[in-house]
């Protein structure tokens, strides 16, 4: 889960969506913000603008008399948790429904009335003498304090939503990305690993780019097929050609071995030219049989074939063999036929191999095992060995043609017999798979 996580974290359209969420988020606090101060500064000097002109009206009283009067006046009608009026008049006296005090902590905002000691809140206000006193007018800044929050709630309500939904729509548009280049990866996977004929399947969706891409991808697949496809024809005409030469060879020596005395050092080296004579003869009719195989003619001769059958007559016929080199070869089938439609002859030949293979790659002691049942509604064969197996990273590669491991190269073969089985498995529409026996090989063929 972590892993996905951070493979959809690391996606591109995911940072492209981030980064605009964040750019668009920036300019939008910066807007916002840049509202706010202008609207809190004309907030502000309308209040000052009301102070001027409330205090312009107290100037145009004649005396401290008259203003005293004024002030009293106007506190009565004024509510004091908006406007504070305070007059100090020269006796000392004071008027209104407020004064202003000092202390440690700064100025407050004193009430006259003896039933509310202090009043709270932001004020704004202007002092001045008049007639020998002291007259101060403040006015409440609570509509300034309610634009804060009315800003507040414009980000709370406006921006964070819209930001939760571009996050949203870049996560969706991740995924959706994420999906369209796996499968381009998935697919570059399956021909890195030799199955050419692995296609990017282009959605109705995807974008022109991905589309360009798994476009170049395919058509770069379908160039590489057609060169496979080439070369394993000029393989299988040069196997063809050559078929019939090398038989004539195989005469002549023959003939030649008969005219020579046996046990002489030029019988020695006839015998020796015979053994490999026979090695290119049967890498060239593998090939042959291989090509015909691909080639899918055999399909024509499908019948029922009992695998459980052929399982026991292939296994005795490789007892011997086992039991001379000190190996175990055991079979495990129903008793009952399993049946499936294919080509008898061919499906023994991938039994023959998957075997010879097992028997002929593992040391003395070893056991081979061969096992026929079903899994989840499907026939499965397996073959499975105890002896040293094949690394993961080369489980690919030995399914191709004339690959054989480095530990191999001195044993007997031509590296054609998996590539056998895989075509064989191929042509009867099952799937090949190559396993860790823990020790040793499993080699399974599941069938549809």
């Amino acid at each position: 889960m972590n892993g996905r996580i951070t493979k959809l974290w690391r996606s591109m359209p995911l940072r492209l969506a981030l980064l605009l969420v964040l750019l668009f988020s920036v300019v939008s606090l910066l807007s916002l913000y840049a509202s706010y101060q202008v609207t809190r500064n004309s907030f502000e000097e309308a209040i000052r603008a009301d102070l001027r002109q409330d205090l312009a009206g107290f100037r145009a009283a004649p005396n401290s008399g008259a203003v005293a009067a004024l002030v009293r006046a106007e506190s009565r009608e004024a509510d004091p948790n908006r406007l504070i009026i305070s007059y100090i008049a020269p006796n000392g006296r004071i008027y209104g429904n407020g004064a202003i005090s000092r202390d440690d902590e700064g100025f407050h905002i004193v009430s006259l009335n003896p039933d509310q000691a202090e009043f709270d809140g932001a004020y704004l206000s202007l002092t001045d003498a008049l007639y020998g006193g002291l007259l101060t007018i403040a006015r409440s800044r609570a509509e300034i304090l309610a634009l804060r929050d009315l800003f507040v709630n414009i980000l709370l309500i406006s921006l964070l939503p819209t930001v939760l939904i571009a996050l949203s729509g870049g996560l969706i548009l991740a995924r959706r990305s994420k999906r369209h280049v796996e499968v381009v990866g998935a697919a570059l996977d399956e021909m890195t690993t030799g199955n050419l004929a692995a296609r990017v399947d282009i959605g109705p969706r995807w974008s022109d780019d991905l589309r360009q891409i798994g476009g170049k991808l395919n058509q770069m697949a379908r160039a590489q097929e057609a060169s496979v496809d080439a070369l394993r024809q000029v393989s299988s005409d040069i196997a063809h050609d050559l078929k019939t030469p090398i038989q004539r060879v195989a005469v002549h020596l023959d003939d030649l071995d008969r005219s020579l005395t046996e046990g002489t050092p030029a019988a020695a080296m006839v015998d020796k030219a015979q053994a490999e004579i026979d090695g290119i003869a049967s890498t060239f009719q593998s090939l042959l049989q291989l090509a015909q195989v691909e080639g899918g003619s055999a399909k024509g001769r499908f019948a029922p074939v009992d695998l459980s059958a052929l399982c026991r007559t292939i296994v005795e016929v490789f007892e011997p063999t086992a039991t001379e080199a000190g190996q175990t070869l055991e079979l495990n089938a129903p008793d009952g036929p399993v049946t499936v439609p294919g080509d008898r002859t061919l499906l023994g030949q991938m039994l023959s191999n998957l075997i010879e293979n097992a028997l002929r790659h593992t040391p003395p002691g070893s056991d081979v095992t061969v096992t026929l049942g079903t899994e989840m509604g499907r026939n499965v064969l397996k073959v499975a060995d105890t002896g040293p197996g094949i690394p993961v990273s080369e489980r690919k590669k030995v399914l191709q043609r004339l690959y054989r491991l480095d530990r191999s190269r001195h044993t007997p073969g031509n590296g054609l017999g998996l590539s056998l089985v895989d075509a064989v498995a191929a042509l009867h529409g099952a799937s090949l798979r190559l396993d860790d026996n823990a020790p040793g090989l499993c080699v399974t063929v599941t069938f549809p």
